[in-house]
C-alpha cells in the first residue's frame, strides 16, 4: 500500500510537470532512463558514462566515483538563475540532516568561478560545489540529459549508481521526500 502511494505520488509529479511546461512554466520531471554517452548510446547507470572530473571551488579535482555508494543529488546551477537561488537553501538543508543516512549534495556551478565562489561563501554552501567552464556546459547537461540547458537541473544517483530521476527546474520538498528520502533508505549493495 505505501509502495503504491509513492508511485501515485509519482505519478502526480509527472502530470503536474508536464502541465507545467505546456502551460509555459520551466519545470519538468521525469523518472531519469537514460543518459548519453561519448559514443551516442543511452545509459541508465552513472558509473557508465565519461568520467564526470572538475575541479572545486579551491581547485581541488574530483570524480563522481568519489562519492560512490552514496545517493547523489547532482544540481547544475548558476549564480544568476533565480530558481537556483530558491532551492540552494533547501539543499543546504537535506545535506545537513541527511548526510549520516548517506546523501551527497554535489554543486555543478555552471558560472563564473569567483561568482560561484563568492555565493558559496556568502551563504556557507555545506557540499561540494564543481567548476565546470563555459565551454563544457553545453556537452555536461546535454549529457546528464538537459539537451536544452534550463537551469536548475537536478539528476538523482542511487546507491548503486542506476539514474533514478532529472528535473528541470525547482527540486522541491515533495520531490526530495518522494524520490531521494526512500533511496536513503534501503542500504548499497556495492561491494568495498
Amino acid at each position: 500500500m505505501i509502495e503504491f502511494a509513492k508511485k501515485d505520488k509519482l505519478a502526480v509529479k509527472l502530470c503536474m510537470g508536464i502541465a507545467a511546461v505546456l502551460s509555459g512554466s520551466i519545470s519538468f520531471s521525469m523518472p531519469a532512463k537514460a543518459a548519453q554517452a561519448e559514443n551516442g548510446k543511452l545509459v541508465n547507470k552513472a558509473w557508465v558514462l565519461p568520467s564526470l572530473i572538475l575541479n572545486d571551488l579551491d581547485g581541488k579535482e574530483h570524480k563522481l566515483n568519489d562519492w560512490r555508494g552514496k545517493v547523489i543529488m547532482m544540481n547544475f546551477w548558476a549564480t544568476w538563475c533565480g530558481p537556483c537561488q530558491i532551492e540552494i537553501p533547501h539543499f543546504m538543508k537535506y545535506q545537513q540532516n541527511y548526510a549520516g543516512q548517506g546523501l551527497q549534495i554535489i554543486g555543478i556551478g555552471l558560472d563564473e568561478a569567483q561568482k560561484l565562489r563568492n555565493y558559496a561563501r556568502t551563504l556557507g554552501i555545506n557540499y561540494p560545489i564543481l567548476h565546470a567552464g563555459p565551454e563544457r556546459h553545453h556537452a555536461l547537461l546535454t549529457q546528464w540529459g538537459d539537451p536544452s540547458g534550463v537551469l536548475p537541473f537536478t539528476v538523482i544517483i542511487d546507491r548503486e549508481g542506476r539514474l533514478v530521476f532529472k528535473e528541470i527546474g525547482l527540486f522541491d520538498d515533495e520531490a526530495f521526500e518522494t524520490i531521494v528520502k526512500p533511496l536513503l533508505e534501503q542500504p548499497t549493495m556495492l561491494k568495498p
